[in-house]
C-alpha cells in the first residue's frame, strides 16, 4: 500500500496545530496550578480567621506580668523612726493645737515611704475612742526616697474637733469636750512604726 503524501503546506498545518496544542496544554496546567494554590491560601486565611481569638489568648496568657525594677524597697520599722511634738501642752476648747511630724531614717539601705497624711497617720484618742485621724480624707501620694540620715518633717493641725466616719471639712466637724488626749503618729500597713504619744489638755 502506497504512503499518502503530505505536502509541505498541510505539515505546516500539523506543526501548528501541535503548537497550539502543546501550549494549551501549558495553560492547563498553569490554571490547575493557580486553582489549587488560590483554594490552600483560602482555607487557610478561614482557618487562621477562625483560630484566630485562641491565638490571641494563649499569647495574652504566655506574656509575662510586669515586675519592678526600682530595686528600692518600701521602708519597715528597721529603716524608720516616727518623732511626733505639740506646740503646747494645753488648748481652749474649739481651739487648735500644731503637731510637728517628723520621719527619721537610721536604716542601712535606702528605703521608699509614702509620706502622705493618708499614709503618715496621726490619730488622736481618748481612751480607746478614736476621735480624730489624718487619713480621714483621701491625700495625694507623697512619695520619699530615705537613705542615711534623712528626716522628713510636716505640721499637722488639729482643730480639737471630731471627726466621723465620712470624708468632711474641719469647719464642719463637731468640738470635742474638756479633757485628756493622746496624739499618736503610725504608718498604715505597719503597727510597728510609730511615735511615742503625746497627750494634750482640752480646757
Amino acid at each position: 500500500m502506497a504512503k499518502r503524501r503530505i505536502s509541505a503546506k498541510q505539515r505546516r498545518i500539523y506543526r501548528r496545530r501541535r503548537i497550539v496544542a502543546a501550549v494549551l496544554a501549558v495553560v492547563a496546567v498553569v490554571l490547575c496550578w493557580g486553582i489549587v494554590w488560590l483554594l490552600v491560601k483560602g482555607v487557610g486565611a478561614v482557618n487562621y480567621a477562625i483560630n484566630k481569638d485562641d491565638i490571641n489568648a494563649i499569647s495574652r496568657q504566655a506574656a509575662p506580668s510586669p515586675k519592678e525594677v526600682s530595686g528600692v524597697k518600701n521602708c519597715t520599722a528597721n529603716d524608720l523612726d516616727l518623732d511626733l511634738s505639740a506646740s503646747s501642752a494645753t488648748l481652749s476648747l474649739g481651739g487648735s493645737v500644731k503637731f510637728t511630724a517628723t520621719i527619721k531614717h537610721h536604716g542601712s539601705a535606702s528605703c521608699l515611704i509614702d509620706g502622705s497624711d493618708a499614709s503618715r497617720v496621726l490619730t488622736i484618742t481618748s481612751g480607746n475612742e478614736t476621735i480624730w485621724h489624718s487619713d480621714s480624707c483621701p491625700a495625694n501620694s507623697r512619695m520619699l526616697l530615705m537613705t542615711g540620715n534623712d528626716k522628713d518633717i510636716q505640721t499637722l493641725t488639729w482643730n480639737a474637733n471630731s471627726t466621723g466616719e465620712q470624708c468632711q471639712q474641719d469647719s464642719a466637724l463637731p468640738n470635742v469636750e474638756r479633757g485628756t488626749y493622746v496624739a499618736k503618729l503610725s504608718l498604715k500597713g505597719d503597727d510597728k512604726v510609730q511615735s511615742d504619744p503625746v497627750s494634750v489638755v482640752v480646757q
